[in-house]
């Protein structure tokens, strides 16, 4: 306790100092740096590498030894600051003892209140390779992979932990495996990669199908649309909620979800970043060696502190930490369509000269503030993809050691005098809190509403529906939904307000409210929006579209109904069209002829897009028995499980802004020594498969080689070609394990990824790349 002491003397000072200091310092630019060196820099001097937005102050709140290498921060609703502790990430270039358990949960307090965390306490220790984490009820969620167990907690102590699901990561490296376990606005429990949501209900958890979006994190802006991103996206997003549209499984691809947010991808270090990994590629890295687009995007979130100012409203800020930045997008809505650009081109919003900082993981918090988690460490390529490039440049700046660094840091205006938000045990001043202009602060309150739910808040809660701030009418709205007491007759008279934006949440909350008995009033209200023609009419369209498939059960005629009609009204519309088809599962072909009885013009979106399913439900009767590949090809499977899926889809279908479909691909069902010299080398630009040219953004920008990952044998990867060439409609011949040593030999001396052009060129002029 003595050295802890110490310590926050230390840091409160420095805190002071910068505090007072940062902007001044900041509008300045920082030292150069030493592009063959990247020493450990102390976290009292790591503000000093920094450059910031002009206006704006940044503060260290906690550092090595009190945090080590964290990757992801929750605050309970006493504002202390929970963190998940990744120590055993990748020891080395090899990953050699990654599965030690040296993983923690972690809990770090103020004691003092000086806005600088003093004490530590580890909550949950032994974890092996822990990514997320939630705060619920009396208790945590955390996820450990494969599985995500509930700990119930008393006094920050263990007394009962439940599986909760055993395949929370069902295959995936560690880089492609669900995180985030993001608890939104309706309720449930979301995660970037992944295809379930959770909810706590009772001593049950629940477990549905979700969205699946994205790669390392996930937010929510105060509508509660998700966002996230991949590695090499800056933001992507859905134009809609997302309990909505899930329930027609045929249907891939739909319209407004998992859409470009963000297309600018630039990226502007203030240091040469040599180490990437394709750095030795031509376009990666600019003429002064710095990062020319996104590589590791990450962790991106909307800001709603409601503290920055009016030009910070519906901003978005996503991290790069192989380029040691944070990046500032602007975001605007129309009709149902967001979009965005960079704040500004040729700067970003932070940025820093020290290699180590790894910015993984950006918050809101009960100040307003924005929190952000630096992992600070050399290394965080992991091995399945790491390069023999980026393993020279590690070694080259010595970037291995130390493992057990970490920082949290808060931006906030330069001069504000930063307030944490209490939360009171009073139920109704609870309430009150739900109408916070800070965001988190009006999450917070509702999930503690939702978990203790305290009966003397209901005729609050009633009378906040009522009210008329948007924002406090939301959160009370879906508080009652999460006490289980909202009524039918509060979201009707919803459904009549002149602000879009609780229409919005009344049409998404309705379809866990109607039942046998209200639904034919739902019916007679959303007919009525169909038949109107305000200027919200065609944004609240898809919404209706959406909500109808809740009505269907209980009278089939009104629902379809309501479907031609909008379809009458909106034939052009893909957001119409695909909330149309989301209704009728099972039941595609038939309601193809009765559309095109209605709206016969086959060129129409809505005939395309029930077309579309339609078209891909006969393809895939057929597919090969997974079944039987599995029998064939058990290493195969389980190789593309863990590594391949993510990006090219458990169907083999490819999965948009990220990779190609395998399916019916030339490349796969092809010569072999073209998909043996991909596999070994990697793939880079774009691709024709099936006569369509895949290319950023529709996929990313490339897919790595296994040459030199010693995880995988000459025969592992023969097993998982000819898995891929015999699964689903492919017809591939066999690939041996000799064929991939003799090709790993013609190729050794190669170091950059393959490109199409190259694969195509005639054998007589590339003759490396045969097998025969």
């Amino acid at each position: 306790m003595k050295k802890y002491a110490y310590i926050t003397l230390l840091l409160a000072a420095v805190g002071i100092l910068y505090q007072c200091t940062a902007h001044k310092m900041l509008a300045t630019n920082p030292p150069k740096a030493d592009i063959n060196s990247s020493p450990v820099i102390p976290a009292a001097e790591s503000i000093s590498k920094m450059k910031l937005e002009p206006g704006m102050a940044i503060k260290l709140i906690a550092s090595e030894p009190l945090i080590s290498t964290p990757v992801a921060i929750t605050f309970d609703r006493y504002n202390r600051i929970w963190a998940i502790e990744m120590q055993d990430y990748m020891p080395d270039t090899s990953g050699r003892g990654e599965n030690e358990p040296l993983g923690k949960v972690v809990v770090l307090s103020d004691k003092n209140k000086d806005g600088i965390m003093d004490t530590r306490k580890v909550v949950i220790d032994s974890l092996i390779m822990p990514r997320a984490f939630c705060l619920i009820g009396n208790g945590i969620l955390v996820a450990e992979p494969p599985r995500l167990y509930y700990y119930e907690l008393k006094n920050d102590k263990i007394v009962k932990r439940t599986l909760v699901d055993a395949k929370y990561t069902d295959g995936g490296n560690v880089e492609h495996q669900p995180n985030g376990l993001y608890r939104a606005l309706d309720n449930w429990i979301y995660n970037a990669n992944s295809p379930k949501r959770y909810r706590k209900q009772g001593d049950k958890w629940l477990i549905q199908s979700a969205h699946e979006k994205g790669q390392w994190g996930i937010a929510q802006d105060d509508q509660g649309r998700m966002y996230a991103n991949d590695n090499s996206t800056n933001l992507q997003g859905d134009y809609f909620p997302p309990s909505l549209g899930l329930t027609n499984k045929n249907q891939r691809g739909l319209a407004g979800f998992n859409e470009r947010t963000v297309a600018d991808n630039r990226t502007f270090p203030i240091r040469p970043t040599p180490g990437v990994n394709r750095g030795y590629m031509k376009g990666i890295l600019d003429d002064s060696l710095r990062l020319v687009n996104f590589t590791a995007a990450c962790s991106p979130m909307i800001y709603r502190g409601g503290l920055f100012g009016p030009a910070y409203t519906f901003n978005a800020f996503v991290a790069e930490p192989s380029a040691n930045l944070i990046k500032r997008d602007i975001l605007n809505e129309r009709g149902n369509v967001v979009k965005g650009r960079e704040a500004y081109h040729g700067r970003e919003f932070l940025a820093s000269v020290d290699e180590r900082f790894r910015p993984v993981g950006l918050y809101d918090g009960p100040d307003g503030a924005l929190y952000v988690v630096d992992m600070y460490r050399g290394i965080i390529q992991h091995k399945t993809y790491l390069t023999p490039y980026l393993a020279g440049q590690i070694a080259k700046r010595n970037l291995i050691k130390p493992l057990s660094c970490g920082r949290l840091y808060k931006i906030y205006p330069a001069g504000r005098k930063l307030v944490n938000v209490t939360f009171p045990d009073d139920a109704v001043k609870l309430v009150a809190l739900l109408g916070n202009p800070n965001g988190y602060v009006r999450d917070k309150a509702q999930q503690i509403l939702v978990d203790t739910k305290p009966q003397q808040a209901l005729p609050a809660l009633r009378e906040a529906v009522k009210s008329d701030n948007p924002l406090l009418v939301t959160h009370a709205l879906w508080t009652l939904e999460g006490f289980g007491e909202l009524k039918a007759d509060e979201v009707l008279a919803l459904l009549q307000s002149p602000d879009w934006k609780i229409r919005m949440q009344a049409l998404t909350v309705s379809p866990n409210i109607i039942d046998q008995d209200n639904y034919s009033r739902f019916t007679a209200v959303l007919a009525r929006m169909v038949a109107d023609n305000d200027t919200t009419a065609i944004t609240a369209a898809p919404y209706i579209g959406f909500v109808t498939g809740a009505i269907q059960k209980y009278d089939r005629k009104a629902a379809d109904g309501l479907l031609f009609s909008l379809a009458t009204k909106y034939p052009k519309n893909i957001y119409v069209a695909d909330a149309i088809v989301s209704n009728v599962q099972g039941r595609e072909e038939a309601f193809q002829k009765e559309m095109l009885a209605a709206v016969p013009d086959t060129a129409l979106t809505i005939n395309k897009r029930i077309g579309r399913v339609v078209a891909a439900i006969e393809d895939a009767k057929l597919n090969s028995d997974p079944a039987l590949m599995a029998k064939y090809f058990p290493r195969g499977v389980a190789i593309f499980g863990t590594v391949c899926k993510t990006c090219h889809g458990e169907d083999g279908n490819g999965v948009t802004a990220l990779a190609p479909p395998l399916n019916k691909s030339e490349i796969v069902n092809g010569d072999k020594s073209l998909m043996i010299s991909i596999l070994l080398k990697g793939l880079t630009g774009p691709v024709k498969i099936n006569g369509h040219v895949y290319k950023a953004p529709e996929i990313g920008g490339e897919m790595p080689g296994f040459a030199d990952n010693k995880d995988f044998s000459d025969d592992d990867l023969a097993q998982v070609m000819n898995f891929v060439r015999r699964s689903w409609q492919n017809k591939g011949s066999k690939i041996n394990a000799s064929d991939v040593k003799t090709l790993r030999a013609k190729l050794a001396s190669r170091e950059k990824v393959f490109t199409m052009e190259e694969l195509q060129t005639p054998q007589k002029q590339n003759p490396n790349i045969r097998t025969n």
